[in-house]
């Protein structure tokens, strides 16, 4: 018992371990003109100190469980992640034809699309947790599109990560405009954003000297990160857990080049 004194005296030395990182989340309603919009906060309360935030721009079901998922992964991540709203409260769609009419509804009037991007930004910006001058956006096939909309008329971004995102265009970049570092994630086997409309990207992106990688994740159909895109019954969509992990992956570590966080090490 005497010769244990000394080994247990050392042992209450030792510190505990960390305590697992509890990620929180919140609901909020916020407003762009008249009109109102869902957004979902998420973040890990063990750590300290003001870290940088991450728009993410839903799929054109709208703002539902797969975008709140993303926000997740981003707060285990170390980020804060907030889930906006292009469509208003309440407008999910669960068919595509519906899917259809609310993104190309969102998409008709590029200053709405940009002031209701911008209203969830301001919203992001004012929470307590993030740090105002390091935000980020993620967005996942239409919300692809939106951010990178985002970064053609100039938002200014730290980076932009799209996900099977729609790269096709009608108002290009101009020389210069592009602030954020992009990183695309696209689907090798995605006939919804084929390999033209690829080339087409780069060639603008080219034009207006932006900084920018695009990755062709093998076997991939478009919808590859969204475990319910198998159930919609489109050959052209389907889930890839591997390309879907990859992708993730490839962007924390691209976050953790931009912002110099810990993903960038890993």
């Amino acid at each position: 018992m005497l010769r244990l004194a000394p080994l247990a005296a050392l042992l209450l030395l030792v510190p505990a371990p960390p305590a697992a990182a509890a990620v929180q989340t919140r609901e909020v309603t916020y407003k762009q003109g008249d009109t109102e919009l869902s957004g979902f906060f998420a973040w890990n309360d063990q750590a300290q100190g003001k870290r940088p935030g991450v728009i993410v721009v839903h799929e054109w079901w709208g703002h539902n469980q797969h975008a709140r998922n993303q926000a997740i992964r981003l707060a285990e991540a170390g980020y804060v992640g907030f889930a906006l709203d292009m469509y208003g409260k309440g407008k999910l769609a669960t068919h595509p034809s519906d899917a259809q009419a609310f993104a190309t509804e969102a998409m008709k009037d590029p200053q709405l699309m940009k002031a209701r991007f911008l209203a969830a930004l301001d919203v992001l910006k004012k929470d307590p947790h993030v740090d105002p001058s390091k935000i980020a956006a993620i967005g996942y096939c239409f919300g692809g599109g939106v951010a990178l909309a985002m970064a053609r008329q100039g938002v200014d971004l730290a980076a932009i990560t799209t996900f099977h995102g729609a790269l096709a265009t009608q108002q290009p970049a101009a020389p210069g405009a592009v602030k954020p570092r992009l990183l695309i994630l696209t689907g090798a086997d995605d006939p919804m954003v084929g390999a033209e409309q690829v080339a087409a990207f780069k060639k603008e992106m080219d034009a207006a000297g932006a900084k920018y990688e695009v990755v062709s994740e093998p076997h991939a159909k478009h919808g590859f990160t969204n475990p319910d895109a198998d159930k919609v019954g489109m050959a052209g969509l389907g889930y890839n857990a591997e390309a879907d992990k990859d992708s993730w992956d490839r962007a924390m570590k691209f976050f953790g080049e931009v912002f110099g966080t810990k993903a960038a090490a890993d």
